[in-house]
């Protein structure tokens, strides 16, 4: 994988060097001192992975982020505060790292990195109301329907996400909505897909779905009533 270093903080930026040295497949391609600056960069040099700081001079590494909408790499936020965490994971980022980073916190993170990486390579193709095929280079994988716990709209793509893993597939939510078996499947959000049967609790504003929080938006409470055997 590819990866850019975004930190106006030269010595974290030769740390990460440092790390990313130590992990086999990592490339680093470059170095921004600001957002603005790797902005510029990903305009012209795409990457796989961001290692991005938060707070920095003029542009944060948060709008960043925003700004790079559907066209955003995976990223890695490596700040040394905590309080961005929430919002940060409202990004859909694959990880928050606080500093001083350990080397086995790096590891970790790049781990997570290179799955999300994998996925995004995959597409899918639905069989009948038993299996979704995920199809990986030339490796058809078969997915048990009984495994998806949500689908989560992520710009041009979907996560998949099971007990384990998610997948991220190049998609719509309309085509998968389409394509799973509605008897068994519920649009609860704009942006979220849920299996019925792996509802664990229903809270106000929002689904517990695996263990997971899944919002619900006014638009579909009325759908989701009515479907559910509520003594």
């Amino acid at each position: 994988m590819n990866c850019l270093i975004v930190d106006d903080n030269k010595i974290a930026r030769t740390t990460l060097k440092q790390l990313a040295s130590q992990v086999k497949n990592i490339t680093i391609v470059g170095e921004c001192a600001n957002a603005m600056e790797a902005y510029n960069m990903l305009q012209e040099q795409p990457v796989d992975v961001l290692l991005l700081d938060i707070e920095m001079p003029g542009m944060t590494g948060l709008e960043l982020t925003r700004n790079l909408g559907n066209k955003s790499p995976i990223i890695i936020f490596t700040t040394s505060k905590k309080d961005y965490a929430a919002e940060a994971y409202d990004l859909n980022v694959v990880d928050y790292v606080v500093k001083p980073i350990t080397p086995a916190r790096f590891v970790q993170a790049i781990d997570k990195a290179r799955e999300a990486f994998q996925s995004l390579s995959e597409e899918v193709k639905m069989s009948d109301d038993a299996f979704i095929f995920i199809r990986d280079s030339n490796i058809v994988k078969r997915l048990s329907i009984d495994e998806i716990l949500y689908i989560e709209a992520m710009g041009d793509y979907v996560k998949i996400y099971t007990a384990k893993r998610f997948y991220a597939i190049h998609t719509t939510m309309k085509l998968v909505e389409q394509r799973l078996p509605a008897m068994r499947f519920l649009r609860v959000h704009r942006s979220y897909i849920v299996a019925i049967e792996k509802i664990d609790t229903i809270q106000e504003g929002a689904l517990i779905v695996g263990g997971k929080p899944v919002p619900v938006a006014d638009a579909y409470r009325s759908a989701l009533n009515k479907r559910m055997n509520i003594l």
